[in-house]
């Protein structure tokens, strides 16, 4: 018997949702134990998985390159090889710019911090007091001394010494899959089209021409939101971190490096980002200087207000308009099951469920509707 016989039977529906309702039901109730699987298969995957994400990052840049510099190289294929290892080599010179100018700050910054840790927590003690908040806040409970904190930690160091060389180990295997992913990520991205015309010959292949189109379409267009957040993303938080230095430099504020960076990485987090990063900035300044601490506020609140109604709609469009729930909702679901790497794409995610939820569930379901609503009225009237 054919398969299209089968199809054709009465009970073969009834059979293929009974099956399906089965291997959901086992999935549901063993979800733990499959998505550790899956983690685990992937981990064999880390290089090549690390690689496609870094040429992906890097692809906007590559295409700058290609359109704007090299534009005038006749051959295509050599065009976009310059144009991918130019790419690379800029971004590698400015994240080893960034690091050498940003480390030796943030080196000084803890160094400072911690040599003079005993008379923050002093000033924060009197600070208190003079708040009349010893009451609520005890400081010796809450900060105990550099040297006691530095004997807390030898101690920890030596009871936990096996799970310091394991996370050591995985350290070790990460830096090595990191480097084997930018080796990768560079072959994969000068090879770009010849992967897009594979992955495209392959889809013609499998599916017929209109469903190829609708695939191709909405590939797209995934690309488009996903790119577009990605890199104006990595602008805007590059941009607020640099305010932020500038404005902490000529007040004249402590720890200018490390609270730059800490805001510039927090403001990559949709929403509470900002919140995370400005509070931390502000605890660190009020043991140096209250002052400063209240002036950051204030700043800070007008920095973020500026970025969301001048510098994220610059930059943005209206590209990514998505309503605050689903944001929200997606941040809580990206957190849970991806970790960090759910809560930065959120947006990008939360964009694309709508417009897959506008454009293709709801359209579809409103346009059987209407078969429905234009058929009732012909078997009435027989």
């Amino acid at each position: 018997m054919k398969f299209e016989d089968l199809k054709n039977k009465k009970w073969y529906n009834g059979v293929v949702i009974a099956c399906s309702a089965v291997v959901l039901y086992v999935l549901l109730t063993n979800i733990v134990s499959v998505w550790n699987v899956i983690v685990h298969i992937l981990g064999y995957f880390a290089p090549l998985i690390l690689g496609c994400v870094l040429a992906y990052l890097v692809n906007p840049l590559a295409k700058w390159f290609e359109a704007r510099i090299f534009k005038k190289v006749k051959r295509e294929n050599i065009r976009w090889s310059v144009s991918a290892v130019i790419a690379f080599v800029t971004v590698i010179l400015f994240l080893t710019f960034l690091l050498g100018t940003v480390i030796p700050q943030l080196v000084d910054s803890i160094k400072t911090f911690s040599g003079n840790f005993d008379g923050y927590v002093a000033a924060f003690q009197d600070l208190i007091d003079r708040w009349q908040l010893s009451k609520y806040v005890d400081v010796k409970k809450l900060m105990s001394s550099s040297e006691n904190m530095w004997k807390t930690i030898v101690v920890y160091i030596s009871d936990n010494i096996d799970n310091i060389v394991e996370t050591s180990a995985d350290v070790g295997k990460t830096l090595v899959n990191w480097v084997l992913g930018l080796v990768l990520s560079i072959y994969l991205l000068m090879a770009k089209t010849s992967v897009r015309q594979g992955v495209a010959r392959f889809l013609k292949a499998v599916f017929s021409k209109k469903r190829y189109t609708a695939i191709r379409t909405f590939i797209v267009r995934c690309d488009d939101i996903l790119s577009h957040y990605i890199v104006y993303s990595l602008i805007e938080g590059i941009l607020i971190g640099v305010i932020n230095a500038i404005f902490m430099s000529v007040m004249g504020m402590q720890y200018v490096g490390m609270i730059s960076v800490v805001i510039a990485v927090t403001n990559l987090i949709p929403t509470f980002g900002p919140i995370i990063g400005g509070l931390i900035g502000a605890f660190i300044l009020l043991l140096v200087n209250p002052l400063h601490a209240l002036i950051f506020i204030i700043f800070t609140l007008v920095l973020q207000t500026l970025d969301g109604y001048v510098i994220k709609p610059k930059l943005f469009g209206n590209s990514l308009g998505v309503s605050g729930l689903l944001i929200l909702i997606a941040i809580i679901v990206g957190g849970k099951m991806f970790g960090v790497v759910g809560i930065l794409l959120a947006i990008p995610f939360a964009a694309i469920i709508d417009f897959v939820y506008k454009d293709y569930l709801l359209s579809t379901l409103e346009k059987k509707k209407d078969v429905t609503d234009k058929e009732v009225p012909e078997k009435d009237k027989a």
